[in-house]
């Protein structure tokens, strides 16, 4: 289900997260008043009011907290990106000259980056990862070995380090590529965004139309709130997601020399 909404356009993605739930909130209201008369609720507010206020606080904490962790788990996952392409750039360098080893490296790093940006990205966006992207990895293990050897060892020992920033940064955006949110954090916002909007019922105001749009204020800041975390919680998912542009970069910009 994330990854459907997910991979929605920003808009219909808003719709069914946001302006959707928030219409439906704003029926609660006149649902309960029909059931419940006013001099019933107006009864409630006093202590509806305290318990509202403590809930309120407690679950704007804990969306606060999601929607931080989850910008920051993207923030982390845009920089494993620049890693594993910056690692890349460093093999190029480290792999230049005329024989065999190199050109058979620089191959295999071409092969890796262009496997990685068709194949393993479209499956990242499916929570999923690419066996030919990790089949051409291995073969650039194999072909930076052999040119390692024929190396001086301080050069030999930084083309193992940047295969090594390869392997983590690889391995580090698939983990994230498939959801950056637990499913009890998504239990916890989920009936927490009910239990705050549905606080709201217990309130009885005489200004009726004042009331549910209060409610529909609230609901739709709680499901914006949502909504965001939504966006980011896969980060190689839909239109908020992050791009190929510096492994893309990297092997353009090395086939122009």
């Amino acid at each position: 289900m994330l990854l459907f909404l997910c991979s929605l356009p920003v808009w219909l993605g808003a719709f069914f997260i946001v302006l959707l739930p928030t219409a439906l909130a704003m029926v609660g209201p006149i649902v309960v008043r029909k059931r419940y008369p006013l001099s019933l609720l107006v009864k409630n507010n006093e202590i509806a009011g305290f318990n509202f206020a403590t809930v309120g606080v407690i679950y704007a904490v804990i969306l606060a907290f999601a929607i931080i962790s989850v910008w920051e788990k993207f923030s982390e996952t845009e920089l494993l990106v620049l890693q594993e392409a910056g690692a890349s750039a460093t093999l190029y360098r480290l792999s230049k000259g005329p024989d065999a080893d190199a050109a058979a490296t620089r191959a295999a790093v071409d092969a890796y980056l262009r496997v990685v940006v068709e194949d393993e990205w479209p499956r990242m966006a499916q929570g999923a990862e690419s066996r030919e992207a990790a089949k051409a990895l291995d073969e650039v293990y194999a072909a930076a070995t052999r040119l390692g050897e024929n190396k001086p060892i301080a050069v030999g020992a930084e083309i193992m380090r940047e295969l090594g920033n390869i392997t983590q940064a690889r391995r580090g955006r698939l983990h994230l590529a498939m959801g950056v949110v637990s499913p009890a954090l998504w239990t916890m916002l989920i009936f927490g965004a009910l239990l705050t909007v549905g606080f709201t019922y217990f309130f009885g105001l005489e200004n009726f139309r004042a009331q549910v749009t209060m409610t529909g204020g609230l609901a739709a800041i709680v499901f914006l709130g949502l909504f965001v975390i939504v966006s980011y919680d896969h980060p190689f998912t839909g239109e908020v997601s992050i791009e190929t542009h510096p492994l893309v970069s990297v092997f353009e910009n090395f086939h122009r020399e």
